[in-house]
């Protein structure tokens, strides 16, 4: 994996797990133990989540680039619709607190959206790529040859 890649991963988990680390103080202060935990293992499945499709996306950009925008598409409603499964799932589990799950998931959904844009925004990702130029001259506009 690129550096720029692992970067771009770092500038999105690192967010969302402080967002998760926040989620599960309160949730533990307002909620109990229980609380804690289900906004711990909510921060844990988006980041889990989003992390492997930030994954999948990129290696799909650089092997299949003419499929990225609609595999980033059907990538972004699949997570969505599996987190919204996991919501349904945990929705009576006494293991933890399904509200604080469900809550922290959705906070923890936005801050990753939120943090990856902003990391996209911040990159510096080149148009062209240097290295396929290699080995040719340089043609001028209107050139026959």
């Amino acid at each position: 994996m690129p550096s720029h890649d692992v970067r771009n991963l770092l500038h999105t988990a690192v967010p969302t797990a402080a967002a998760g680390a926040i989620a599960a103080v309160v949730s533990g202060v307002v909620a109990g133990g229980k609380g804690a935990l289900g906004a711990g293992f909510g921060a844990l499945i988006v980041i889990l989540f989003m992390g492997i499709g930030l994954v999948v996306l990129e290696r799909t950009a650089k092997s299949l680039p003419h499929l990225f925008q609609a595999m980033g598409l059907m990538l972004y409603t699949a997570q969505l619709l599996l987190l919204f499964i996991f919501v349904a799932a945990f929705k009576h589990t006494t293991l933890f607190n399904p509200r604080a799950f469900g809550i922290t998931l959705l906070a923890a959904t936005l801050v990753w959206i939120g943090a990856q844009t902003r990391a996209h925004m911040k990159a510096k990702i080149l148009y062209v790529d240097p290295e396929s130029s290699k080995g040719s001259a340089p043609q001028k506009s209107g050139s026959s040859t």
